[in-house]
């Protein structure tokens, strides 16, 4: 975690006192060596949900030692001009791209669940490798998808508030000040939580008091938890509260996206038109959970062959991957179809957490070595097509 008296500098208001702040900071900082192997390609920035504004990301991420970085936030690749500023001030090459659900109606895997813990039919995807000169082209065309997304979430809050009625959620009011919305940001159900997470810190005091109101709600705490809570001093409280209520409750207000997804042909053919790489996001059967943040569930993995066989029938060829989050036998089928269905393979770790890392320490394991030298493929792709 960097230091929070800078963080508040690059979070500063706007893009240009962001990046002039940086450019000072630079001036006075000694960054570490960068590490060949830590690369990461899934950095969320506050145009979705994250403590970063683009350019905190990139100093963030400099200051671990990463060698290059890119950005992924959820329906938006708004932040990504300024991502690719603050790259440029504190010298390295970075990659830039979005993340999006798309509608599987159409396909071999409608209706089934693949790699979204809400919601069937429905996949994560991610754009990666975007020319710089088709930005605003994909701005433009995810607008009306967020739009109808906020529609959802405005449904949402009223099932927030028929839950917890004292606390009087507003969307305007509550939800959307704590996005990049008026910036063509995406606004997540996080948000939404994070809005409540707020509201309850205000009418509830830290520490036990927490502890004991989220008995109130039925909420279980773990060990780890309940010491989060506790620990009333941690800058980023309403971080860790936000994560214990989305497992709470989303599951109770969660509305099924419909006209905020696009179809998948739909998605392919834009991105044959701007020149990036569509990749299906693979999560694969989630156990003991390495990261933390996903609960036992069964996703892709007893079709995936059936996965992999849409992605070619549908004309995506590439698979994205977090080798973190899976076993080694998950990641050594994965990595064989891949081989198998001739798949790009790309990775990264989502990255929305002060309390994450930017560094992917499986990273350091020669069998990846193929997802460093595909990093690399993304920036000379960019690089190429401006």
């Amino acid at each position: 975690m960097i230091d929070i008296a800078i963080l508040e500098k690059l979070n500063a208001p706007t893009k240009a006192e962001r990046l002039s702040n940086l450019a000072e900071i630079v001036k006075n900082t000694t960054f570490p060596p960068a590490v060949p192997q830590y690369i990461n390609n899934h950095i969320h920035t506050t145009y979705s949900f994250s403590p970063y504004s683009p350019t905190a990301a990139v100093y963030a991420a400099r200051m671990e030692g990463l060698c290059t970085a890119g950005i992924i936030d959820h329906d938006s690749i708004s932040g990504a001009e300024e991502f690719l500023e603050a790259a440029k001030i504190v010298d390295m090459p970075v990659t830039i791209g979005m993340e999006c659900r798309i509608s599987m109606d159409g396909t071999r895997l409608a209706g089934r669940r693949t790699n979204n813990p809400d919601q069937v039919g429905v996949s994560y995807m991610t754009i990666q490798a975007v020319p710089h000169s088709q930005i605003d082209r994909l701005t433009e065309f995810f607008r009306p998808y967020r739009q109808a997304r906020h529609q959802r979430n405005r449904k949402m809050v009223e099932r927030i508030n028929a839950l917890l009625p004292e606390l009087e959620l507003s969307y305007d009011r509550d939800v959307l000040p704590l996005s990049m919305a008026v910036e063509e940001g995406g606004v997540t159900e996080r948000h939404l939580m994070y809005a409540l997470a707020k509201k309850l810190t205000a009418s509830v005091q830290k520490g036990q008091p927490m502890v004991e109101k989220m008995s109130q709600l039925g909420i279980t705490l773990s060990t780890k938890q309940e010491a989060q809570l506790l620990d009333a001093e941690y800058p980023f409280y309403e971080y860790d509260l936000l994560g214990i209520l989305k497992s709470a409750f989303v599951p109770k207000i969660y509305i099924d996206a419909t006209d905020e997804c696009p179809k998948l042909p739909d998605m392919v053919q834009l991105c044959k038109e701007v020149n990036a790489y569509l990749c299906y996001a693979y999560l694969g059967d989630v156990g003991d959970s390495v990261t933390g943040d996903k609960k036992t569930q069964k996703f892709e993995d007893d079709y995936l062959d059936d996965v992999f066989e849409c992605l070619k029938e549908e004309r995506v060829g590439a698979v994205t991957y977090m080798p973190t989050r899976n076993t080694p036998a998950q990641l050594e089928r994965l990595r064989n179809l891949c081989d198998q269905y001739g798949m790009f393979q790309i990775s990264g770790e989502d990255i929305n957490s002060p309390r994450q890392s930017f560094v992917i320490k499986a990273m350091e394991n020669p069998m990846f070595a193929n997802l460093i030298d595909a990093t690399w493929k993304l920036i000379e792709h960019e690089a190429q097509n401006q």
